[in-house]
């Protein structure tokens, strides 16, 4: 009995201090709940500000081939602007194969926080097309646009013991060789390749694809005299070409280029073929609007100076000055585009 009434003596007073500690614990809860209201207001009161100090790291430049070819010496190009307008690091990061598609799908699946930008090409049109079974994105819906950067021909340029001073030669050189002549490419979907098919289709000639990771490989392999005929970039041909290492036949663009006036177009002998190459720059879709706006501002100031203006112009490439929207209009018109031609032409995809 003794007992019992000291431990039910003991009890009310555990059951006071439950109550205080439980006080306590409301109080240090009523606490707690009111600084994590404060911090969620100061997180989204920062938001503005963070775009605002944009990039307050490196960013990276994710393109879909390898150093340098053309997509690579301009993204260069501009990266180099970049960092002296951002004041951080812009790191190109090569990462070829698929004719880019595994170089797009990195960016897509990044942190859409404007650290990780797309170099998108006219590729990215054409394997909208041509990869359209096995594709596992849509460009155009899961990236945003920012920035034009160029555009401007490819040439279809030979090696010097190819027998063939013209178009009209070439295409009568590959019709008495059908199927011996090789035809180089930065890669399947490339538009390197689509211009050579089409080439092929138009011309009625059989040459035997051949394709490579990048433009850079196929060029050498084309110096070399392993591959006979390529359809690439100027801006990854030219030097070639001027130091007469390979021979150009023409320009894939419905008119002459003014870099290389002597060089007819493929059209002037071939009607209606045109093939033109571009290069723009997309980011994870949604990355905030205020980076975006911050990227697309500074891309288009160095488009407008006059040093990158001589440097693109050197490369046989124009500027694609234009908004984020009016640069998305053009890449679906060209994707569009090269859906008809691919079924229209009957161009084959290995």
């Amino acid at each position: 009995m003794s007992a019992f009434c000291c431990r039910s003596a003991r009890f009310p007073l555990r059951l006071k201090a439950t109550f205080h500690r439980a006080a306590a614990i409301s109080r240090a809860a009523r606490a707690f709940a009111a600084l994590a209201i404060g911090l969620t207001g100061s997180i989204a009161g920062i938001g503005p500000a963070s775009a605002q100090d944009y990039p307050s790291r490196p960013v990276r430049w994710v393109i879909g081939f390898p150093a340098g070819g053309s997509t690579d010496t301009l993204v260069r190009i501009m990266s180099e602007w970049l960092q002296s307008r951002l004041g951080q690091s812009v790191l190109v990061e090569n990462k070829s194969g698929a004719g880019s598609n595994i170089a797009t799908e990195a960016v897509i699946n990044a942190a859409p926080d404007g650290y990780t930008l797309a170099a998108v090409t006219s590729a990215n049109a054409i394997n909208a097309t041509v990869n359209k079974r096995t594709l596992t994105f849509d460009f155009l819906k899961e990236l945003a646009p920012v920035a034009g950067l160029a555009q401007g021909p490819s040439v279809m340029v030979v090696h010097p013991s190819v027998p063939a001073n013209s178009v009209s030669e070439f295409i009568a050189y590959a019709k008495a060789n059908p199927g011996k002549i090789n035809m180089g490419t930065p890669g399947v979907g490339t538009t390197g390749h689509m211009a050579g098919e089409l080439f092929k289709a138009m011309a009625g000639v059989d040459l035997v694809h051949v394709p490579y990771r990048g433009s850079a490989p196929a060029v050498t392999d084309l110096i070399g005299g392993q591959i006979q005929v390529m359809f690439d970039a100027m801006v990854s041909t030219l030097p070639q070409i001027q130091s007469g290492k390979i021979r150009a036949l023409a320009v894939t663009t419905a008119t002459r280029s003014a870099v290389l006036p002597n060089v007819p177009a493929i059209a002037e002998t071939v009607p209606g073929y045109e093939a033109i190459i571009w290069y723009g720059v997309g980011v994870p879709r949604g990355t905030p609007a205020e980076v975006v706006g911050k990227l697309h501002r500074e891309i288009n100031a160095g488009l407008t100076s006059a040093k990158m203006k001589a440097q693109l112009s050197d490369l046989g490439s124009t500027p694609i000055i234009v908004s984020p929207g009016e640069f998305w209009t053009f890449a679906r018109s060209e994707t569009e585009k090269w859906e008809k031609v691919i079924r229209q032409s009957g161009a084959k995809i290995d």
